[in-house]
């Protein structure tokens, strides 16, 4: 007789391993949940009811959901940021500037317009330089020591106007990773109501828009592209882009490769985005899904 199986984000809640169903997905898209062994990234994974479970991450909560669109990418693109010096332009309550620490950051510059958002813990980490009522497009590489990493999280404005600051920032060889919002990218036309791009057209124009505007005006390079493992507000999905810039001899060429293979991982990307069961399926996107 066949073993029966359950979803593993549900089975999860109903071990009591995680309060929720939500909290349940961002893990396993984080790749914290390990299956009899091995690590399961789909939230809709059908595994055995007696299978073993483990978490990989920290159990202390971060400082802001939006921790899990990091932690996403870093696994997803393999970058370490042990012993580097990082800057996290739109910091707010500082969930990208928790994830780096913990991933043993040795100094991250929180940048930010607004003022006194960032979470406690991370206001009194001596390795968090606070940058409150700052505007990042003021920004110059005289503020930072070695920056290694500029991660980008912004709203209500264009990457377009962040981008080159991130180019500017990284005096030499450097990384990006840029969360791209399609809300704030697309034309007023092309969003809806509150706010939400749900056409997966509008999704493909401006990750292809971005990635021409990356190569055609920036001094990075396109090196991986993924979808954020958490709904934005009101239920936008989002795109990590990871970005790098200085990579040396061959940097040309190399551009050329992936402008050309582009097309195709942007394609593949916007698949998973609109497949049912990659944020927990139709049911949990109508309860509100998993938002920052």
């Amino acid at each position: 007789m066949p073993q029966k199986r359950e979803r593993l984000d549900k089975l999860l809640v109903e071990r009591g391993i995680v309060k929720s169903r939500s909290s349940a997905q961002a893990k396993i898209l984080a790749g914290e949940v390990v299956v009899d062994g091995f690590p399961v990234k789909k939230p809709a994974s059908m595994v055995r009811e007696d299978c073993s479970i483990d978490l990989t991450g920290k159990d202390e909560e971060w400082a802001s959901r939006g921790a899990y669109k990091l932690l996403r990418a870093l696994d997803s693109f393999g970058v370490s940021v042990k012993g580097r010096r990082c800057v996290d332009i739109g910091a707010s309550t500082g969930g990208f500037t928790d994830v780096m620490l913990q991933k043993g950051a040795e100094k991250v510059y929180a940048v930010d317009v607004g003022y006194g958002q960032l979470a406690w813990k991370l206001r009194k980490d001596s390795r968090v330089i606070v940058m409150e009522r700052t505007n990042a497009r003021t920004l110059s590489p005289e503020s930072f020591e070695d920056v290694f990493l500029v991660t980008i999280d912004v709203s209500f404005i264009s990457l377009r106007h962040i981008l080159p600051v991130a180019d500017r920032i990284l005096d030499g060889r450097g990384f990006c990773i840029a969360l791209v919002k399609p809300q704030f990218e697309a034309g007023r036309g092309k969003v809806g109501k509150k706010g939400v791009v749900r056409d997966r057209q509008v999704h493909e124009e401006v990750l292809r828009a971005i990635c021409d505007f990356v190569h055609q005006e920036t001094n990075f390079m396109v090196k991986g592209l993924e979808v954020s493992p958490i709904l934005g507000p009101e239920g936008n999905r989002e795109f990590l882009l990871y970005l790098e810039k200085g990579g040396g001899a061959g940097e040309s060429s190399g551009q050329e490769r992936c402008r050309e293979n582009m097309n195709e991982i942007i394609a593949e990307k916007i698949e998973d985005a609109h497949s049912p069961g990659f944020f927990g399926g139709k049911t949990q996107r109508a309860e509100g899904g998993l938002r920052n």
